[in-house]
């Protein structure tokens, strides 16, 4: 018997719809939903552990994938069974995983779990933009403790026109590429990337954004009261002591409040932290100690997180002495590394990113084989956290998803100013070898650096800056803070990331930790960032102020041109022989990429020698050479025949032709060296191919003056009987009747 099913639609107003339904699919899940849109249909579900984890934080895990079969597709390598998430999938799940994860109750800890994959792919819907949907629609169909609905959407500008979860199509003509997340009060994340768009134009993309998330987020409600909404589970809240509370925020605070306006590093601050911690444990019993648990350590950080807050609410100072807007010091370096591309060095405070560029050919491109995405990038950046970056020694597990997530914002911050016409794959690689706070925008101002000193023509400069809040609802008091470094981040309510060019803002990563945000705030925080962005932009201009006019003299240079697609055979030789013999005469690396629309051979020719670059386009030009007919070329004799020499284009060296003895001279030439020699230049007269022979024919008596009185003798096949007999006067014998 088929279940009972129950199902909402979402109109986006322009004749697509989303759908949700449940009640048909995973009932053993605590909440399960197939969100659908077109072919598009993603199934959602929720399950959360009865019993708490013992562990002081929420053990939530998000997890999206792409089934390839949704797609009609294998996925590739040997084994045939989809592995460990891609980088766009793991994306996915940390745009989800920053809207969920703040609306969970503090003390609700129990392992719990997301799980969202694409069952079938439509190639005009973007999955991921409805991720955020489906798991929050799952989560209202569960008895979690949720504060409230959310959704995310996907905004694009197209002609000047804001579209709501946009084709690919769509984006690939935007401006403006952001996924919000918000409830129906509030927006929590932002993300996105931009073509130079003012901040008035980002506010106004966010707020169109949110109006379609709140109707969204009502479809929600009415799909799990039609459902029927579950009751709330009951869980064991952390244990409390309202007393042990107060002794201790009275013990920490003013110490607290004396070591932030100190205005001191980092290592020395938190050495004064310590001290003030072990100093109030020490007042305690070990049986006190072994009674209250860890709500010793958990009350401490709860006065610490009040006294720097409102240090800088009261004070308008911050942990390190700075004023809210100010930004710290900054020291750059360009062409650090001898062997490298391109390099530079990016210090602010006690942040600090060693950038690389590497330059290739095509074959150097990143391959995306997403079931929903399959594409090249010549352009992409690689960022790298490294243990010691924060003073500590813990296992390296591969790449994290917080690697992925920061180095993907860099890229997307940099790869509208890479040129189009740039012949090379350029990758970024981005080292934190000190990090306290923003290290992803470091990565982009070394990056922009490194760019630069490699010789890539950069359109314009990019550089980043990262902005916190600290709000105080009850006084209405809040703080924009620019430049945080990582314990504001941790302590305060925003960590907004704006990266952009003296024009514009190119990308953007923002996530708010408090309800109700104004637009007023974030239009003052969007402000200040230009102010400390285009600081920071100056300090980089101050290193380098223009792209390097060429890429360093140990860097390969590219050179591009095309042959028509009938010639690509013939350049690659039987078995590749041809071009691997010309790539290890000339020491470069050739790529062909057949244009197929335009029916060529697009050749790229990579090498650190310019001169075997220019062997390689001599042996292009040289397999393209056509002589025309009734044009005079120089020749080369390099081959001594009884009946001709062999001549080559000195031109197109390689191209070849027959000079018959007969063309010569106008002398009747007994022997070919009479009347040249090997090595020997001269120029002939190309004649086209010749009527009875159906082979080319060039002639060097041509060019010469005719002798006085010279009389031309019959062709050997013209003689008449006397000696020279023509064939077609020749005898015949009449033909038998074989009757």
């Amino acid at each position: 018997m088929i279940p009972k099913t129950f199902r909402e639609v979402i109109d986006l107003g322009d004749g697509r719809e989303i759908s949700i339904e449940t009640g048909k699919l995973a009932k053993q899940a605590h909440g399960s939903v197939v969100v659908q849109s077109g072919k598009c249909m993603l199934l959602c579900t929720v399950v959360s552990n009865y019993q708490a984890a013992d562990v002081d934080f929420l053990p939530l895990t998000v997890d999206y994938r792409e089934k390839f079969a949704a797609a009609g597709r294998y996925p590739g390598g040997f084994f045939k069974r989809e592995a460990r998430p891609s980088d766009g999938e793991v994306l996915t799940m940390r745009l989800v995983d920053r809207v969920l994860r703040p609306l969970f109750p503090k003390d609700y800890h129990s392992e719990t779990q997301v799980m969202i994959q694409l069952m079938s792919h439509d190639e005009e819907v973007m999955p991921d933009a409805m991720a955020g949907l489906a798991a929050s629609a799952a989560i209202q169909l569960s008895d979690l403790p949720f504060e409230c609905p959310i959704s995310e959407v996907r905004v694009a500008r197209v002609d000047g026109q804001l579209i709501i979860n946009p084709s690919k199509a769509q984006l690939k003509n935007a401006d403006i590429d952001m996924v919000i997340g918000a409830s129906e009060d509030s927006v929590m994340m932002v993300e996105g990337e931009m073509s130079e768009i003012s901040e008035e134009e980002m506010v106004e993309a966010i707020q169109f954004a949110h109006e379609a998330i709140k109707v969204q987020c009502a479809a929600q409600v009415r799909l799990a009261e039609a459902f029927g909404k579950k009751e709330v589970r009951e869980y064991e809240p952390e244990a409390s002591d309202e007393e042990l509370e107060k002794k201790i925020y009275d013990l920490a605070y003013d110490k607290v409040y004396a070591v932030a306006k100190a205005g001191s590093s980092k290592k020395e601050r938190s050495e004064a932290f310590y001290a003030i911690k072990e100093e109030i444990a020490a007042g305690f019993s070990e049986e006190e100690v072994e009674e209250y648990g860890g709500l010793i350590s958990k009350y401490y950080h709860k006065a610490e997180k009040a006294a720097v807050r409102n240090l800088t609410l009261e004070e308008g100072l911050r942990l390190d002495g700075r004023k809210t807007d100010e930004i710290r010091p900054i020291w750059c370096e360009v062409d650090y590394l001898p062997s490298v591309h391109g390099s530079s060095i990016f210090t602010r405070g006690e942040t600090q990113a060693l950038a690389t560029v590497t330059l290739g050919t095509s074959r150097d491109a990143i391959t995306i084989d997403m079931p929903s995405m399959e594409a090249e990038e010549s352009f992409y950046l690689h960022y790298n956290f490294p243990p010691f970056s924060t003073g500590e020694a813990r296992p390296i597990r591969g790449t994290s998803r917080r690697e992925v997530g920061h180095g993907n914002l860099a890229q997307r911050a940099l790869k509208r100013m890479i040129p189009e016409d740039c012949p090379y794959t350029v990758r970024v690689v981005s080292e934190v070898l000190e990090s306290n706070g923003s290290s992803s925008m470091a990565t982009v101002c070394s990056g922009t650096m490194a760019i630069m000193d490699a010789g890539v023509q950069l359109v314009k400069p990019v550089s980043g800056i990262a902005m916190g809040l600290i709000t105080d609802t009850d006084s209405g008091k809040f703080a924009v803070l620019s430049d945080i470094l990582g314990d504001e981040d941790h302590l305060g309510d925003m960590d907004f990331k704006v990266t952009g060019t003296a024009d514009g803002i190119t990308a953007c990563q923002m996530d708010i930790k408090v309800k109700g945000l104004s637009y007023e705030i974030l239009v003052q925080a969007l402000k200040q960032a230009r102010d400390g962005r285009l600081h920071i932009l100056e300090k980089l201009t101050d290193t380098i102020s223009a792209p390097n006019a060429e890429v360093k003299s140990y860097a390969p240079k590219i050179v591009t041109t095309t042959i028509p697609a009938d010639y690509i055979g013939a350049f690659i030789g039987s078995g590749g022989k041809n071009i691997q013999d010309l790539q290890k005469d000339t020491e470069t690396t050739i790529v062909i990429n057949e244009d197929e629309e335009n029916e060529v051979g697009v050749v790229e020719i990579l090498g650190t020698s310019q001169e075997g670059i220019d062997k390689v386009l001599a042996s292009i030009e040289s397999l393209l050479f056509k002589p025309e007919v009734g044009s005079v070329y120089e020749v080369k004799v390099i081959k001594i025949l009884d009946f001709g020499a062999v001549v080559e284009y000195v031109e197109a060296p390689g191209n070849e032709v027959l000079l018959h003895v007969s063309e010569l001279a106008w002398e009747r030439t007994e022997n070919v060296t009479d009347a040249v020699n090997m090595g020997d230049v001269f120029d002939v007269k190309y004649f086209g191919l010749d009527p009875r022979t159906r082979k080319e024919k060039v002639s060097r008596k041509a060019l010469m003056p005719k002798p006085e009185g010279y009389k031309e003798r019959p062709p050997r096949n013209d003689r008449d009987r006397g000696g020279n007999r023509n064939r077609g006067d020749r005898d015949r014998k009449p033909r038998r009747n074989k009757d």
